[in-house]
Order: C-alpha cells, then structure tokens, then sequence
C-alpha cells in the first residue's frame, strides 16, 4: 500500500458567519499516526470530515499525495473514514457490512470475497462474518467498522473518535490493536480525539486545536514537555500554573545567562533557569507570566523543615485530595484558604498514611522542570 501525505494549506472553513477552522496549516508525513486533540468545539471533528469530503473549506488548499483533492467527490477520495458511532447496517451481516463499500464501486463478486476475506482476517473476525452487529461485543462491532473501510484500499485512514464508546479496559486494549495494523500497514493515520491520553499512547505526532486555531504541532513528548502556551499546557496533561512577573531576563543586569529573575505573589523572589526553548525568551521584565510545572515535579513536606536549592518553596494546606491507585493527588490552598490552583502527586504506597484536608505542608516546585509561559 502506497504511503501518502496530507496538507493542509491555509484552510478556512465556516457555518454561515461562524468560524470553525481558521488557517490551518498542517504536513502529515506519508505512513504517520497523527492525532487531533482538542475540547468539544474546537473544530478537530470538523478538519476530520473536511479531508473525508463532508464538508467543504471557503478558503485554502487540501492535498494527498501532492495533489489538491479539494474538489473531488466524497466517494472518489482516496480516504477511508471510521465514524464514532461505527455506522455498522442492523440489518446485515458482518460480511455484508464488509463488502458494502466494494458492492457499491461494482468490484466483481470473485475479487471481493477475497478483499473481504482479507479484510476480516486482517482484524481477526474471519469466524463472524454471518454474524449481525447486535450479536458482537462493542470491540468487535469497532472492528467490523475497520475493516469496511480498510476493504475499499484507501490511502488515508480517518478515525473520528472510534475508541469513545468502549470501556476504559477495552479502549486501551484497541488502541494498542490499532497502532499494531496502522504499523503493519504503513497507512497514513489522522486520527481524532478529546482524550490526551489516547492521543499520547498513539500518535507520531499531534496538533492540538482550540477554537478552529492550531496552537501547537508536535510529538506527544514535545508538548507535553515544552507547550508554547498556558492553553497546550493545561490540555496535555494536568499543569500547574502560578502568577508571576518577570522583574529580569537572561542578558539583562539582575539575569545571567539562562536566569530568570520572577516575583510570585508579590513577595517571594525566586531565579528560574528557563531552557531556551520555552515561550519565555519573548517576555520583558515587568511583563506578566505564568511559571509552569507538572504536579509529579513538586513535592510535600513538613513546616519548618529544610527546602533544596532547586525548589521554589510555598506555604500551603490541603484543600482535598483523590487516590488515584500510583500516586495521590493532593489540591492545595494558602493559609486563608484560598485555592492555589496547584496540584502534587504523591507516590502511594501500601500503608502509608496520606495527608489529611486543612493540614499545613511546605510545598517545592522543582525549578529545573519548570517554564515560563506568556499570561
């Protein structure tokens, strides 16, 4: 099967005068697993059926292997779209749900039993083709609806959330399902989703999208390690995020070189060693930022004990916390009670005897780990 890109160039697209995409610009490599991510709205589903042949941009340009696809028919697209929902006939069987898209391009009956065979092969359902969608489990209903798409041979797959109806225990073990046949295959993947973690586990690399904007492209790692605004921050993965202001940058006379000089709160003055990389560079002293830094990155101790060089410590008390099976995630607030917006993972282990709520604890953010974002 022929790896092929997917462009996207300067895309714009609208539901009378809403906006729903706006310049989008995007390179899918040819045999790439790339993943939309964004909330509800934030115009993913929409691109989706976009390159599907659903909808149609008011501006731009969309290509497949080099060549502009914009105005060719749905049917005649070189890509196969599995829905949500599945989509699968009640009132067929799975063969025949299978073979529905080679009955309609009229493929010869010997040449489809053997695509179809194939196909249901390819995702271990050769035992249930006379089987109709309501005796299959949720998986394999997904399975059926892969195959049916894989039959007609496209050279782009479209998956619009198709792991959402299943449970979380079947929903990992289908995903991994997935990535194996999407490898095995090499076909050119852009696969849609609200959930972080389905989108990290999976793709090569991934956009994040909020309000019809591409605001970050990138591997999983790359975002998540380095997002380029307090948006991408918070969506992959969870952030905490303090007001600060930059009172000297790296350079000036108060900064060295790599060092931040930031007042938190009003009060405390820390220095902060911001890798280059980050969106801090475009800050000026006296702008407001917000000083970023995962919860595993941050650590709980008693008052009055000593901190460490590379820890910003705070003052706080234990607003609530939730078990979570590996760590133990406690929010916390300042001494008036007020929330702090942060958040720290504590490794769980058996026995160990966890914070309780309204109880006084020195929190350290790890500087090392920490970045500096535009507010």
């Amino acid at each position: 099967m022929k790896k092929v890109s997917v462009q996207c160039r300067n895309i714009r697209l609208s539901y009378g005068s809403t906006e729903v995409l706006r310049d989008v610009n995007l390179d899918i490599a040819p045999g790439e697993f790339f993943a939309l991510l964004g909330p509800s709205g934030s115009g993913k589903s929409s691109l989706l059926r976009l390159i599907a042949g659903f909808n149609r941009h008011t501006n731009g340009q969309l290509l497949v292997d080099g060549q502009d696809i914009t105005d060719l028919e749905t049917w005649r697209r070189p890509v196969g779209l599995v829905f949500q929902n599945y989509a699968l006939w009640p009132h067929l069987s799975v063969w025949d749900n299978v073979a529905f898209g080679l009955v309609e391009r009229r493929v010869d009956k010997a040449q489809m039993a053997t695509r179809v065979g194939a196909a249901l092969e390819m995702v271990g359902l050769s035992a249930y083709g006379q089987r109709r969608p309501s005796q299959l489990s949720g998986g394999q209903q997904q399975r059926v609806a892969l195959a049916r798409t894989l039959v007609v041979e496209p050279q782009v797959l479209l998956l619009d959330e198709p792991l959402s109806n299943l449970d979380k225990t079947l929903r990992v073990q289908m995903r991994q399902e997935l990535l194996s046949l999407q490898r095995r295959l090499g076909l050119t993947t852009v696969f849609v989703t609200h959930d972080q973690e389905e989108a990290m586990t999976t793709a090569d690399r991934m956009a994040v999208l909020d309000q019809g904007v591409v605001q970050q492209v990138g591997t999983p790692m790359q975002l998540y390690d380095e997002p380029v605004n307090a948006f991408v921050a918070h969506f992959v993965g969870t952030m905490n995020a303090l007001p600060v202001v930059v009172k000297s940058a790296p350079g000036l006379e108060a900064g060295g070189d790599g060092a931040w000089v930031l007042e938190v709160g009003g009060a405390v003055s820390a220095i902060v060693q911001v890798p280059s990389a980050a969106a801090a560079h475009r800050l000026k002293p006296g702008e407001a930022a917000w000083l970023c830094s995962r919860p595993h990155h941050a650590v709980l101790r008693e008052p009055g004990t000593s901190g460490g060089e590379q820890l910003l410590w705070l003052t706080a008390t234990v607003q609530d916390r939730e078990f979570l099976g590996e760590f133990v995630r406690y929010r916390l607030a300042d001494a008036s009670a007020q929330a702090l917006g942060l958040h720290v993972d504590a490794p769980h282990r058996a026995a160990q005897v966890p914070r309780g709520v309204g109880q006084s604890v020195l929190v350290g953010l790890d500087l090392s780990q920490a970045r500096l974002l535009p507010r």
